[in-house]
């Protein structure tokens, strides 16, 4: 049962309540203290809606933390996340993030390796890469979540 679900059956609410103005999903990232497209990317995602709570950590505790998400070597990048559960590995778009916590598929989380040019937080002026988010599985393996071609 997911904490909402707890809640409201605490307090005798039906399930179906809503709350008037639902807070906006939360990500706490974490980045080293000089990446700027890890910046950019928290605006991109603040500008989507997301609140986006940062803190920086040296290259090594951020190395630390990837391994124990879960995030294997291949599949990392500068920055990690995570929201509801998930983590989020990279330059993920927001909207491959609203996805992840609405269909909550089985994994880890979402991963955009590298830092491919045109994603969310990496954009270099017309210039786009074709890329895949994945899907983070347990072990290490992946599947592909959404392409961005």
């Amino acid at each position: 049962m997911d904490r909402r679900t707890l809640l409201l059956t605490a307090l005798g609410l039906p399930l179906a309540v809503q709350p008037a103005f639902a807070a906006p999903p939360r990500i706490d990232f974490y980045k080293t203290p000089t990446c700027g497209c890890c910046a950019a990317w928290a605006d991109r995602m603040t500008a989507a809606g997301f609140d986006v709570r940062a803190e920086d950590m040296d290259q090594d505790a951020l190395w630390d933390l990837k391994a124990r998400a879960g995030i294997p070597p291949e599949m990392s990048s500068c920055h990690t996340g995570f929201i509801d559960g998930y983590v989020v590995e990279g330059h993920v778009p927001a909207e491959d993030i609203r996805r992840l916590i609405a269909e909550r598929p089985a994994g880890i989380g979402l991963a955009v390796p590298g830092m491919p040019m045109g994603s969310p937080g990496m954009e270099m002026g017309t210039r786009r890469d074709a890329f895949d988010t994945l899907l983070v599985l347990p072990g290490g393996r992946a599947r592909i979540f959404q392409n961005h071609a």
